[in-house]
């Protein structure tokens, strides 16, 4: 059994913006416990999460990684996360093996892109919240601006549990605000503690009426209630308990562990879900003997041990060397050792309970997102990658080593793809961004020893049709001997999104649907109402491999089609030299020819951005929006001397972003995207986009 009942387990995110030294707290606060007996450094290239090269050499996180230590009585599970936007997945699917997210704030910085995205990230996954003020030593800090800017952007229930003793390079450690103090002991504090006493004292009560009442009669809490009450404080969303620390100096560090001790919450808080095989709801309990529900949150693929998924327990007691249940496996998994991580290093355990969070090796079957047990927990919500850049190796004859590294990077990353463009036979992988494209040609350089050349960004266009056609195509060949026969006709539609598609071909007037095929991620709709067999029915499936064969190389420039119905109504066949190979080519050939006719369009993607910059930028930041065919949406402040920028713009013109932002901003800009939707392609720009690609085909031919 384990040694930590659930009640004394906390499991904690530390998540934020880069460089806030989310690292270096997590590092401090396993020296601190014992958990490790050496100093830990990100500087010096010794920090116990920031175990891999590629981190070592750039002297920040790229991957989430779990570490534990003991304070108190109670295990803490701690993961720390990379705080650039460009590996926001890894946060997000750290969300999801915790209870609790501690967001820490650089002091001097102040509330950036990705400490905005953290936030809101952990109040959709229903967690707890910490917010840690880090670098309370570093210069120029105007202390109550940086409350009063979190306050004014998180909410009123963000409440100082401790205030800073000192300033800049003379902080040197912090007063608690529960316990009213002498002013002896805060006569270099930066607000006085005393003023917040009531306050959060009241935020904390608020969640129990009875407690409330006896409270304002006179009698307040006692400390054993005030314990129980900040946690479901902390859990209802109504207290943001925040903590000043230097993660340099160590001031402020011991009351920041006490702190974690007090507020992150025991995985039996929050109330979690799961669906059964009926589709059903079914509230999940963190009972060590309720039936097993458990879920793979993140995969990682070690040199040595090959692939690694990290597991967190929500139901139940998983045991080593045992056959489970995984949704949408057929047969039962074998699980062989469980394995606590400490950053790198692994420890065998017996078994985890609820709360748990344990890695197994080498199970090809579990993947990210992957359900243990009968249950199936909700889908992990990743960013959907939108830079592209088509690859190819170095070397002759590294295309099979190359497609496996790929593989392995794809099962690690869950905001990496990889594609083979039907047309253009080229390997295309797509991420977050540049820097994220960067760092896995280097991972592929180090560990998989496959050099990559790359060639310019490939955008997801798509193409559509905006208005109703029909048409025809005869596919008729004779050779000598048997023929080729098959004619299809067909009518074609714009097919909107996310709309019934019953309501709809009822409302578009087509004929009783005798066979439908529907596809939810092209969002394509074809309907078979062929009578009298004019297409014998064997041929079907040929026709429809004709329309998915022409879905996929595109019709005007080669790109995916997509929000398109096709109702084959009619055809004609030969008994003798009718094929499917046939069949197929005339539907295809009947797509192009009806999609050429019914005003087909370009689609690109757009995206949302968040630029924060100082004020002073703001105007030349809307300019540059407006120069890439962008609307601003909103500003927001951003604290300080900081303004965010809310825009939406096409991806394609924001693929090189940072490189101008960081010529507009003096290197003082951040920004973060995120998919939005399809939007039509101006005339303009949709001919250049065809005219590159016929010239691109001519090439090639």
């Amino acid at each position: 059994m384990s040694k930590h009942s659930v009640d004394q387990i906390r499991n904690i995110v530390f998540c934020g913006h880069g460089s806030a030294g989310k690292t270096t707290l997590v590092d401090r606060i396993l020296t601190s416990t014992g958990a490790i007996n050496r100093n830990a450094s990100v500087d010096d290239g010794t920090s116990v999460c920031d175990f891999d090269e590629e981190e070592k050499q750039h002297k920040y996180s790229i991957e989430s990684s779990v570490v534990h230590c003991e304070h108190d009585g109670k295990q803490f599970q701690m993961i720390d996360t990379p705080g650039y936007p460009d590996f926001i997945g890894q946060a997000i699917g750290a969300m999801r093996g915790v209870d609790t997210a501690a967001i820490v704030i650089s002091a001097q910085a102040g509330i950036e892109v990705n400490t905005r995205r953290v936030f809101n990230e952990a109040k959709k996954a229903g967690l707890g919240k910490m917010i840690v003020l880090n670098k309370m030593d570093a210069d120029n800090i105007d202390f109550p601006a940086l409350i009063d800017s979190i306050r004014e952007l998180f909410g009123p229930a963000c409440v100082l549990l401790n205030v800073p003793l000192g300033h800049g390079a003379n902080f040197h450690g912090v007063a608690g605000t529960l316990i009213p103090k002498p002013p002896a002991e805060t006569t270099d504090a930066l607000i006085d503690p005393n003023e917040i006493s009531q306050s959060l004292l009241e935020s904390i009560i608020e969640v129990d009426e009875a407690v409330m009442e006896r409270y304002f009669e006179g009698a307040p809490p006692t400390d054993e209630e005030v314990a129980q009450l900040i946690v479901k404080a902390v859990a209802q969303g109504t207290l943001v308990p925040m903590v000043c620390v230097s993660g340099k100096t160590g001031a402020g560090l011991p009351e920041l562990i006490d702190a974690l001790s007090l507020c992150a919450l025991p995985p039996s808080t929050i109330p979690r879900t799961a669906k059964n095989s009926a589709g059903e709801q079914v509230e999940v309990k963190a009972d060590p003997a309720g039936p097993l529900v458990a879920q793979v949150f993140k995969t990682r693929i070690d040199p040595f041990v090959q692939k690694l998924n990290f597991i967190r327990v929500f139901s139940g007691t998983l045991k080593k060397d045992s056959n489970l249940s995984v949704v949408g496996v057929r047969k039962p998994v074998k699980i062989g050792a469980l394995l606590q991580m400490q950053a790198a290093e692994t420890e065998p355990v017996d078994e985890a309970g609820p709360g748990a969070i344990v890695a197994v090796a080498k199970v090809e079957n579990l993947h990210t997102g992957s359900s243990l047990g009968e249950l199936s927990m909700p889908p992990i919500p990743f960013p959907a990658p939108m830079v592209g850049l088509a690859v190819s190796p170095k070397s002759r004859g590294d295309e099979g080593k190359l497609s496996g590294a790929l593989q392995k990077i794809c099962e690690e990353d869950s905001t990496f793809r990889r594609e083979l463009d039907v047309q253009t036979k080229e390997m295309v992988v797509t991420g977050m961004s540049e820097l994220h494209l960067q760092i896995i040609r280097e991972r592929l350089k180090r560990r998989d020893k496959v050099e990559v050349e790359t060639r310019e960004p490939k955008i997801p266009y798509r193409e559509t049709v905006q208005a109703n056609a029909d048409g025809m195509y005869r596919h008729k060949k004779q050779t000598g001997g048997r023929g080729q026969f098959g004619e299809v006709h067909i009518r074609m539609f714009p097919l909107p999104k996310n709309v019934n598609v019953e309501e709809w071909a009822t409302k578009s007037r087509l004929p009783s649907m005798k066979n439908t095929h529907y596809d939810e991620e092209n969002n394509f709709l074809w309907v078979d109402s062929v009578v009298g067999g004019t297409i014998p029915s064997n041929f079907m499936p040929a026709v429809e491999k004709g329309f998915r064969d022409r879905l996929e190389r595109g019709v005007i420039a080669g790109y995916k089609v997509q929000d398109v119905c096709v109702e084959v109504h009619f055809g004609k066949h030969h008994p003798v030299d009718s094929s499917e190979q046939a069949f197929k080519t005339a539907a295809s050939m009947a797509f192009r020819n009806v999609f050429q006719q019914a005003k087909p369009a370009m689609l690109e993607p757009i995206v949302r951005i968040e630029v924060t910059v100082p004020t002073a930028n703001v105007g030349d930041i809307n300019s540059d929006m407006s120069g890439r065919r962008g609307r601003v949406l909103s500003m927001d402040s951003a604290g300080g001397d900081l303004q965010t920028v809310i825009a939406e713009v096409p991806l394609a013109e924001v693929t090189t972003y940072a490189r101008s932002l960081s010529s507009i901003t003096g290197g003082r800009g951040s920004y973060s995207i995120e998919y939005s939707h399809y939007d039509i392609v101006p005339g303009n720009v949709q001919q250049e986009i065809i005219a590159k690609a016929q010239m691109k085909e001519e090439e090639e031919e």
